[in-house]
C-alpha cells in the first residue's frame, strides 16, 4: 500500500498554486465595485433631493416653516411642518427689506394652537385646527394698514403618536 504524502492536495482542491490568487483578484473586484457603487450614492444621489429643496426654499409664493414636534394636552405629540402662502405683498418683502415675512409669529401660533389640542382632536378635527389656525396666522401678518402678508397655509407635515 501506498502511503498518502501530507503535503499533497486533497480531492476536489486546486493543483496549480494559483487559488489564493483568484480569490484575491475576485474579492479586489467586488471591493472595488462596492467601492464606486458607494462613491456613486453619496456623490450623486443626493443631488436631486438638493435641487427639490433649493427650488422650494427659492419659491417667492411660498415660505416653507421647519417641522414641530408638539406635546398634546391629553398625552402623545403631534410632528407638524407648514408653509405659508404669501400674497403679493408678502412675497415682495411686505415693503419691509424682502426676503418675506418671518416664521416665528407662525412658529408659536403652531404651538399654542396644537399643545392645547387633544389627541382625538388632532385626528378627528383636522381641517377645524388648520381653518383655526390658518385665521390666526392671516390676523398675526396683517400689519396695522391691513396689508395681509399671508393669505393660506399648507401642511407640510403631519404624523401624530
Amino acid at each position: 500500500m501506498s502511503k498518502k504524502d501530507k503535503n499533497a492536495p486533497a480531492d476536489g482542491e486546486e493543483t496549480d498554486g494559483k487559488g489564493g490568487t483568484k480569490k484575491l483578484v475576485m474579492l479586489m473586484a467586488v471591493a472595488l465595485l462596492a467601492g464606486a457603487g458607494a462613491a456613486y450614492f453619496f456623490l450623486f444621489a443626493g443631488a436631486g433631493k438638493a435641487e427639490a429643496e433649493a427650488e422650494l426654499v427659492s419659491s417667492d409664493t411660498f415660505v416653507p416653516l421647519s417641522p414641530v414636534a408638539v406635546n398634546l394636552a391629553g398625552g402623545g405629540y403631534l410632528k407638524i411642518g407648514v408653509a405659508l402662502e404669501l400674497t403679493e405683498e408678502g412675497a415682495a418683502g411686505g415693503g419691509h427689506g424682502g426676503g418675506g415675512p418671518d416664521g416665528s409669529k407662525a412658529t408659536d401660533l403652531i404651538i399654542s394652537t396644537f399643545s392645547q389640542a387633544q389627541p382625538a382632536d388632532v385626528v378627528g378635527a383636522r381641517e377645524a385646527l388648520k381653518e383655526a389656525l390658518e385665521q390666526k396666522i392671516i390676523e398675526a401678518y396683517t400689519d396695522h394698514d391691513g396689508v395681509t402678508t399671508v393669505m393660506g397655509i399648507y401642511y407640510t407635515e403631519y404624523v401624530t403618536q
